[in-house]
C-alpha cells in the first residue's frame, strides 16, 4: 500500500503516530491538541464501551449525563481536586461573540456578554455531581448511589499524542456515594476489578493492580487504585484508575445523610474511570510492522472474505458459495466482511485487511472452489493454511478464541522477559536505561526518594502492587529500609 511505513524498532513514537493514521483510526483536527476519530476507530471504541457498559450495569450501575460546564465556584470548593487540575482547566469567560469594529469579517468576545461567573469546561465531573448529590441523599435510604457517565472532558494538554493525551478526549467516569468506609472501598476495589477484568479478557493486556503512592494520587482522593500494562518499547501505560474519595466531597459540598440511629453523617465517596486512551494501550500491546493486531473481542470486523477472480462469472460463482457462510457466520455473532470491491486487486486488499488488524481472513478463488476449500490466514501470527469449507464456521470460531488467547499469553511472556528484580542503583539505572523495562525494586516510602529518582531517571513508581511481598529490604536510592518492592518505569 502507498503509506510510509516505519519499523516499530528503529522509532517506536513515529510507528505508532503512522499506525494511527494509516490504519485510519484518527487524525489531528483544526482544534490544536485535539483530535478525530475516525469510523474504523470508533467502532473499536464502540466495541470497548459496549462491553464495559455492560460490566458496569451488571455489577449494579446506572447512566446518567451532568452538565459539561462547572461554576467556577463549585469547582472551587473541594482545595485539592481544583489546585491539582487548575493548570489544565479550559475556561468560558463570555456568551456571545460580535463583529470587530476594527477589523471587518472578524468576531470578537462582546464585552455585555461577559458571564457574572466564569465557567470551567470540566476536566473531571466531582464538583457538578457532589454539589447535584447534595439534592438527592436526605437519608440512609437514599444510598448507596451508583452512577456513570459517558461524556468527554477537557484537560488543555501541552504536548499530545493521539488517544494517549489530547486536550479533549472521550471517557467514562463512575461517582458513587456510599454510607459507610467499608462499602465505599469495597465499591473502589470492585470497580478496579471490573477494569482489569476488560483488560485482560478482552484486550488482551495483562495488567499489575496497584495502589498509587501520594504523589501520583488523584487530586481530591485517599487513596488512587490503578492498573499499568506494559508496552511494546517497555514503557508503562496507566490503563484505568479507581478512587477512594473519603468523604473529601461530601464535606466540602455538606452532603449528610440521616443514618438508622437518627444521627447525621457525611457520606463516603468513590470516582473511577477510563478512557479513549485504551485505544493507545490496544495499538500499542498487540501490534506489528504490518499494521493493527486486534483482540477479535474488540475487532469491529472478526473475518474479511476476500474473492479471488478474473471475470465476472468467477466473482458471482464465488458469492453464490460464499454468502451462505457470510450469513452462517452473522448468526453466530461475529462480523464478517465480504470484499467484492472491484477497484482494488486482491493483493491490496490483504495488506489493507492486515494493517487494519481484522483476525481472520478467507481468500477463495475458482480453484478454491473447485476443492470445496478456502485459505484461511490468521493475522496474529501471519500463518496461512488451506481449510474444507464443510465446517468451516466452527474452526473460524475456534480461530478466534485462539487468538484472543494467543495475544494476552504473548504480551505476558513479553511483560515476563521486560521485568527485572533490582537491588541495587546500578541495575535499577540498566533496568530502566538499557533493558527498558520494569523494575521492582525496594524504595524507602518518601515521597523525596520518589522525586530524586523520577528527576535522575524519568522512572516513576506505577504502584505498589496490591499483591506485594513483605520483604525486608534497602532502597536502591538512599540505603534506607524497605518492606516491599514497588513497581518502576518509565511512562505515557
Amino acid at each position: 500500500m502507498a503509506f510510509e511505513k516505519v519499523k516499530r524498532s528503529d522509532n517506536y513514537s513515529e510507528w505508532y503516530n503512522n499506525l494511527v493514521k494509516n490504519a485510519d483510526l484518527a487524525e489531528h483536527s483544526a482544534v490544536k491538541g485535539c483530535m478525530v476519530i475516525k469510523p474504523y476507530g470508533y467502532a473499536i471504541w464502540e466495541n470497548i464501551q459496549r462491553q464495559l457498559d455492560r460490566m458496569f450495569k451488571e455489577t449494579g450501575h446506572s447512566n446518567a449525563y451532568f452538565p459539561l460546564f462547572v461554576p467556577k465556584s463549585l469547582f472551587e470548593k473541594e482545595e485539592k481536586n481544583a489546585e491539582g487540575f487548575a493548570k489544565e482547566c479550559a475556561v468560558v469567560t463570555h456568551y456571545r461573540l460580535k463583529a470587530d469594529p476594527d477589523r471587518p469579517g472578524r468576531l470578537i468576545a462582546d464585552p455585555d456578554s461577559k458571564l457574572e461567573e466564569e465557567l470551567v469546561v470540566r476536566p473531571t465531573s466531582e464538583a457538578i455531581i457532589w454539589n447535584t448529590y447534595r439534592n438527592w441523599i436526605r437519608s440512609y435510604r437514599d444510598l448507596p448511589i451508583l452512577i456513570n457517565q459517558w461524556a468527554n472532558v477537557v484537560r488543555w494538554e501541552m504536548r499530545t499524542r493521539l488517544f494517549l493525551r489530547t486536550a479533549e478526549f472521550l471517557w467514562q467516569e463512575g461517582h458513587t456515594a456510599h454510607a459507610t468506609k467499608k462499602e465505599a472501598l469495597e465499591e473502589t476495589r470492585k470497580m478496579l476489578d471490573v477494569y482489569a477484568q476488560f483488560a485482560e479478557e478482552w484486550m488482551s493486556v495483562p495488567v499489575i493492580r496497584g495502589v498509587k503512592t501520594e504523589n501520583e494520587r488523584f487530586a481530591g482522593a485517599d487513596e488512587t487504585y490503578c492498573i499499568e500494562g506494559m508496552m511494546q518499547d517497555g514503557k508503562a501505560l496507566q490503563m484505568g484508575t479507581s478512587h477512594f474519595l473519603g468523604q473529601n466531597f461530601a464535606k466540602a459540598f455538606d452532603v449528610r445523610y440521616q443514618t438508622r440511629e437518627g444521627g447525621l453523617e457525611h457520606v463516603w465517596a468513590t470516582s473511577w474511570g477510563v478512557s479513549t486512551r485504551l485505544m493507545g494501550a490496544l495499538i500499542m500491546a498487540h501490534s506489528d510492522d504490518e499494521g493493527l493486531v486486534l483482540p477479535p473481542k474488540l475487532a469491529p470486523i472478526h473475518v474479511v472474505i476476500v474473492p479471488v477472480y478474473k471475470s465476472e462469472e468467477e466473482l458471482n460463482q464465488i458469492a453464490d458459495a460464499v454468502l451462505p457462510l457470510k450469513k452462517s457466520l452473522e448468526a453466530a455473532g461475529l462480523s464478517v466482511k465480504f470484499d467484492d470491491r472491484d477497484t482494488q486487486k486482491p493483493g491490496f486488499k490483504f495488506a489493507e485487511w492486515e494493517l487494519k488488524g481484522v483476525p481472520v481472513r478467507l481468500a477463495i478463488g475458482p480453484r478454491d472452489l473447485a476443492n470445496g476449500s478456502a485459505e484461511v490466514a490468521r493475522r496474529d501470527l501471519k500463518t496461512k493454511e488451506s481449510m474444507p469449507l464443510a465446517g468451516i464456521e466452527v474452526h473460524i470460531q475456534n480461530l478466534l478464541n485462539d487468538i484472543q488467547k494467543n495475544l494476552y499469553q504473548r504480551a505476558l511472556e513479553f511483560r515476563s522477559a521486560k521485568t527485572y528484580t533490582v537491588n541495587t542503583w546500578e541495575e535499577f539505572v540498566s533496568a530502566i536505561d538499557e533493558k527498558e523495562g520494569f523494575a521492582w525494586a525496594h524504595w524507602d516510602g518518601s515521597s523525596e526518594t520518589e522525586e530524586k529518582i523520577k528527576e535522575l531517571t524519568k522512572a516513576t513508581i506505577r504502584c505498589i502492587p496490591l499483591d506485594q511481598k513483605e520483604e525486608d529490604g534497602t532502597c536502591i536510592l538512599s540505603g534506607k529500609p524497605s518492606k516491599g518492592r514497588v513497581v518502576f518505569a518509565r511512562a505515557y
